[in-house]
């Protein structure tokens, strides 16, 4: 069966850190969520392939996730390439996502801002019945942008209330501890002297108090949102 909501991220603890309230939230919802990451994260500073596989598979559990899958792409050398595309086509058709949640194109890190590129490619190329890789054609209906840490001065095109499922966002976080216990950054969270943990949550905190709730996660869309009935818009004006 295909999967509703589909993360594709550079590495293991990525989508938990930018955008696990929304696949917590679908999968509440009764949605079925995915993970795609497309390296092992062999060459990171902590840890090792192996221990990340480990954590990254009870993360899944907490996300409560239908499918994660790793492409098996190589860390800190990611390419917009023919054969990288092809490979992430093929899970891509494999799972058939409706919506696609992918890092903002602009990173510090390099396999974040190629990521985002080679996923929107993939995106695109997985529908072309011509394009040859293994797979029924499909092409996701909707690409979203995860902004959270950004620094940029990218206006997010709407936040995701996740209070509700923030806690549960931490304790996937907090399964990859050989990467965060005791650290003060990671991939694009920049230190502020406070611990990784208390950052990410002053970030949600940030977010969610821009729609008036306890906690959020902020995406970007290139579309212009459509609104149903203007009458029942959230988030009061003054």
């Amino acid at each position: 069966m295909p999967i509703d909501l589909l993360a594709i991220a550079a590495h293991r603890d990525d989508a938990e850190l930018t955008c696990a309230g929304a696949l917590l939230r679908a999968a509440d919802g009764g949605y079925r969520t995915g993970v795609l990451d497309l390296t092992a994260g062999e060459t990171g500073t902590r840890g090792s392939a192996n221990l990340r596989a480990a954590e990254a598979s009870n993360a899944a559990q907490v996300l409560g996730l239908t499918e994660r899958r790793n492409a098996g792409l190589a860390d800190a050398h990611i390419q917009n390439d023919e054969s990288s595309r092809r490979i992430v086509v093929e899970h891509i058709r494999h799972l058939a996502p409706r919506v696609v949640i992918l890092p903002y194109p602009v990173g510090r890190h390099p396999d974040h801002r190629i990521a985002s590129e080679l996923g929107r490619d993939a995106c695109f190329l997985a529908g072309l019945a011509k394009y040859p890789a293994e797979g029924a054609p499909h092409r996701p209906f909707k690409i979203l942008y995860a902004l959270a840490y950004r620094e940029d001065a990218i206006k997010p095109t709407f936040v995701l209330d996740i209070s509700e499922q923030f806690a549960r966002k931490m304790a996937a976080i907090r399964c990859y501890a050989s990467q965060f216990d005791g650290a003060e950054s990671a991939g694009e969270i920049f230190p502020t002297g406070q611990d990784l943990y208390a950052l990410v949550e002053t970030q949600n905190s940030h977010y969610g108090s821009l729609i008036r709730r306890r906690y959020g996660e902020p995406f970007f869309t290139h579309e212009t949102v459509m609104v149903d009935d203007v009458v029942t818009l959230g988030v009061q004006s003054m």
